[in-house]
């Protein structure tokens, strides 16, 4: 069985990152989703834990009826030694054959360690992108037409949206005074 790997955060999973999937689905036979930063959260550019990362991206995969045999979904940390983190992702997960990635550091270090690295493919980047989501939950836009309905209805549930406003709140409140 051959695997490929996208690399992501997934800050929240959105209608970007499902059709990223669906489309890699098309041109791969298994997929795994690798969920980056997953000691991260509770952070601006991270609020979401591992397990609600994982979880989004089980409701949105299993309302589209992607069949769960077709992926599994694993995490990595960040390390700050560069180098051995293609290291610890082979450790982690399936052998793979190729990885998709938008990251200039990801895709560095994968082809250094001599694998094929294809680029994600994007829909409307410009509006879907954890960036803007976070960044209309912050400012109190509509953000929902911009990630799965299932994904939009665990994060009002968990309160995923006020938490963001929380954290940009407090990193404001430490920009001032320091």
């Amino acid at each position: 069985m051959s695997w490929a790997l996208y690399v992501g955060r997934f800050q929240p999973f959105h209608k970007g990152h499902l059709y990223a999937v669906k489309r890699i689905l098309e041109e791969e036979e298994k997929l795994i989703i690798l969920v980056g930063s997953s000691l991260s959260s509770h952070e601006i550019r991270n609020p979401f834990t591992l397990g609600e990362r994982i979880q989004m991206i089980l409701l949105a995969l299993d309302n589209e009826g992607i069949d769960r045999k077709k992926y599994l979904i694993s995490s990595v940390p960040d390390t700050s030694f560069h180098p051995s983190w293609v290291t610890m992702v082979e450790k982690s997960v399936p052998r793979f054959h190729v990885v998709y990635t938008n990251d200039a550091l990801t895709r560095v270090l994968f082809q250094e360690e001599g694998y094929v690295v294809k680029p994600v493919p994007f829909l409307n980047r410009e509006i879907y992108s954890g960036t803007e989501i976070r960044k209309r939950i912050i400012n109190g836009e509509d953000w929902s037409e911009l990630v799965p309905k299932s994904v939009y209805d665990f994060i009002v549930s968990i309160g995923g949206d006020a938490r963001i406003r929380a954290l940009n709140s407090s990193d404001g409140f430490m920009q001032k005074d320091h």
